[in-house]
């Protein structure tokens, strides 16, 4: 069974004892008792004075580890793995450079997803298909993005992606420096394009190749892709955001 933390104060919920509880007297499994209970937190506070909280239990989290840690080290670390925690999570725009500045586990998020999405040839983009399970495929990179939220590929409208995608328009696209060892995931919705200024946008010179007919061919169309939320892993560490 998974793990599953507090999304307040990363206590582990081993059992449903330990989690808190809705407004309607039921589980809540996001939230341990100590933090939310009856629907609400019971503690108005910020992240970084949970944080100086939590820090008081440095010696329990060091029981029983060859190599304990000093309370400022489990500061470090948990200022790294708050920001990630539903609670405290900060929404990331295209422009905000605010909440980056708050949030330094999504330091450099922006420009990784520019840099990966711009030099690496392929992506593999995701589908569900007709019994909920998923689907990914290798494609060539994006031809056009929009900021960090909107990517636009080409396909064949008549191919198994494009049915999963007018059926469920959940998607998801990856792209994976192996050199590197990075990766960057972004979750949202595929649309299937068909219209003449789509298609016309991301065309390209050598494009008959693989639609003889050109770009009015009917078996060219565009998948546009708008990320609302994601998840990257760099320098052995993985990170969470919303955008």
């Amino acid at each position: 069974m998974e793990q599953k933390f507090c999304q307040s104060c990363g206590m582990p919920l081993t059992r449903n004892e330990d989690c808190g509880t809705d407004a309607d007297g039921s589980i809540n499994f996001d939230y341990c008792k100590y933090c939310y209970a009856d629907g609400e937190f019971l503690q108005d506070c910020t992240m970084d004075e949970m944080i100086e909280h939590c820090a008081q239990f440095v010696g329990a989290v060091n029981r029983g580890v060859p190599n304990p840690i000093t309370k400022e080290e489990y500061i470090g670390q948990m200022k790294m793995y708050f920001p990630n925690l539903k609670r405290w999570r900060k929404a990331l725009t295209v422009s905000d450079d605010e909440a980056l500045k708050e949030n330094p586990a999504l330091a450099g998020v922006k420009e990784l997803i520019v840099q990966m999405a711009d030099s690496l040839p392929i992506a593999y983009i995701s589908s569900v298909d007709n019994d909920g399970y998923p689907y990914t495929k290798a494609m060539l990179a994006p031809r056009k993005r929009e900021g960090i939220r909107t990517f636009y590929f080409t396909t064949n409208t008549f191919s198994l992606r494009v049915a999963h995608y007018k059926a469920n328009p959940k998607a998801s696209i990856y792209f994976c420096d192996a050199e590197g060892f990075k990766g960057m995931m972004l979750r949202g919705t595929m649309e299937v394009l068909t219209d003449a200024k789509s298609k016309e946008m991301i065309w390209r010179e050598g494009d008959e190749q693989y639609y003889p007919g050109g770009v009015t061919d009917p078996n060219y169309c565009v998948l546009k892709f708008t990320a609302t939320d994601g998840r990257f892993y760099s320098d052995f560490f993985p990170r969470s955001f919303v955008l």
